[in-house]
């Protein structure tokens, strides 16, 4: 007699938990599908319009970030090296080159360094260039010379370069857009 209730009580358990993991792995799996992508780095300039899809409107929603529209900025994400390596707190990496038009932009990581006594974040006003604009960063755990980023005391850590005031959101021409190249130099564990 109980055994038809329990039954339909079980389904609806599964049918709902899996639901809400399938829901929880495609948002983990993508932050959107219109994306930019240019080496290691990744932005998405359609997620702030009406014209995000749903997957990047339901970042947004789940996140509970302020994202800027494509007049106000673009930020770019980098999780692996130009080898397509993971971004790991124990090696050192180094950013060259020279950063797409922009008014300003900032480069930071997250999580953030903790330490209140490291750079937590650089910008384009802050940082040592040569003759020809062009730049070199280290984001490292251990201080460099020159410009240095600190990086957080986990294991992964995500590097996000903003651009504010750029034309690049609205650039149908991804492929001239010049970003920095990401190097790793040495790893602390081999």
């Amino acid at each position: 007699m109980l055994k038809t209730p329990f039954m339909v009580a079980i389904t609806l358990v599964i049918a709902f938990a899996g639901g809400i993991w399938s829901v929880l792995a495609a948002l983990d799996a993508t932050t959107g599908l219109a994306a930019i992508r240019i080496g290691p780095w990744e932005a998405f300039p359609l997620a702030q319009t009406v014209k995000a899809d749903p997957y990047a409107r339901a970042h947004r929603a789940r996140d509970g970030r302020l994202l800027y529209a494509s007049a106000e900025g673009l930020t770019f994400t980098a999780r692996t090296d130009a080898s397509n390596a993971p971004l790991d707190a124990a090696c050192t990496y180094r950013l060259t080159g020279l950063a797409p038009a922009a008014r300003f932009w900032t480069l930071y990581t997250r999580p953030a360094n903790a330490n209140p006594d490291r750079p937590e974040g650089l910008n384009s006003r802050m940082i040592l260039r040569e003759i020809d604009g062009s730049f070199a960063i280290d984001v490292s755990a251990r201080a460099r010379p020159g410009n240095w980023l600190a990086l957080p005391a986990s294991e992964r850590f995500v590097l996000v370069f903003t651009l504010f005031d750029t034309p690049v959101a609205s650039s149908t021409g991804v492929s001239d857009i010049p970003m920095p190249e990401l190097t790793k130099l040495e790893c602390a564990h081999g």
